[in-house]
């Protein structure tokens, strides 16, 4: 019985349909939510994430920001399993299995331990689970400054050599534009409006859901576009697919266990979770260009990434649901709880 209650939720869940819904639709129709493509997704993506973060804008208060400035602890994980135990599973798998792995995706595996968090896939998350998106905000964001200098320097531990430059006048004015002025306009608007949208808070739940879903569907695209299913040997494929699902289950494991050692709030667990187990194909994509130039292994170099990057959305996903669903359930025992105590 327990487990045809999941299986009808998979079907009654607008927001797990919808992710089934963006794969297969990405699957026929690639070109169109491509980078380029009719759709234009780079822009509607933009937009939304814009959206997003205004509306957390509206919705964060003084007081949660300058709480989410004091988890020390939440701040130190997330950025210790970014950019050092995600590097140390990578050392661990290289030394046990380098020998049967081409060196090409091996690097690439490298890489994607090496790349900083996403932005807004980890708030839109946490956000939608119902945990601390103050914190989530602050440590997508440094993990993603801290990025255009740590990962090229990580990745020239592994190739020996330069890594090349990186434009951060630019990164840093994209990185405001997207997150820091939303965010700042939220605030703005929030003395007047800032009751209106407490009101209407299941909206923003909703505008996360929609964003997510088209994050998922961008990426498949991009990754169909590419031909990465033709270009490689299944076998390839198939390699990059399995190591991409394991780190993936090895971090999440890692990270919950942690946050539950560290004797975390459930909020703050979620945001930890969330962040520290992202890693951004946004931010890769680019870098990548600069960290290895011409190398014409790039493709294999970004495979593990442009795999790894929809797999934690569709699991992480999932996660945020059932984090809602107990968050929910708590509350309402709260409640209860309360009414009784009356």
């Amino acid at each position: 019985m327990h487990v045809f209650k999941h299986l009808k939720r998979l079907f009654t869940d607008w927001f797990l349909c919808g992710m089934l819904l963006a794969t297969l639709l990405a699957y026929f129709f690639p070109t169109f939510g491509g980078t380029g493509g009719a759709m234009h997704a780079e822009i509607v993506i933009n937009i939304g994430v814009f959206l997003v973060f205004f509306l957390h804008g509206v919705n964060l208060s003084s007081e949660q920001i300058r709480h989410g400035l004091k988890n020390i602890r939440l701040h130190f994980m997330v950025q210790g399993f970014t950019f050092i135990v995600f590097p140390l599973i990578w050392v661990v798998a290289n030394t046990l299995l380098g020998a049967h792995i081409p060196p090409l995706l091996m690097l690439g595996f490298f890489y994607l331990c090496a790349l900083p968090s996403t932005i807004s896939s980890s708030v839109a998350l946490t956000g939608s689970a119902g945990g601390n998106v103050p914190a989530a905000i602050l440590n997508a964001s440094l993990s993603s400054v801290l990025g255009i200098f740590l990962t090229p320097l990580l990745v020239s531990f592994v190739v020996g050599s330069g890594s090349g430059g990186i434009d951060l006048g630019s990164t840093l004015l994209d990185l405001c534009a997207m997150l820091l002025l939303p965010l700042v306009l939220g605030q703005l608007v929030r003395p007047v409006f800032g009751r209106f949208f407490a009101r209407h808070k299941r909206y923003t739940n909703i505008c996360d859901k929609v964003v997510i879903l088209l994050l998922v569907y961008a990426a498949f695209c991009n990754s169909m576009v590419s031909g990465m299913w033709q270009q490689q040997g299944s076998s390839v494929i198939f390699s990059a697919f399995v190591g991409s699902a394991i780190l993936l289950a090895i971090i999440l494991w890692m990270t919950t266990r942690s946050a539950r050692a560290l004797q975390f709030s459930t909020a703050d667990e979620i945001a930890a979770v969330f962040c520290a187990s992202k890693k951004s194909l946004a931010a890769g994509a680019p870098m990548a260009a600069l960290i290895f130039g011409a190398n014409p292994g790039l493709g294999l170099i970004l495979l593990p990434i442009m795999i790894y990057h929809p797999l934690q959305l569709i699991v992480c996903s999932v996660m945020a649901e059932s984090y809602a669903t107990r968050n929910r359930q708590e509350q309402a025992e709260q409640s209860a709880n309360a009414v009784a105590a009356n």
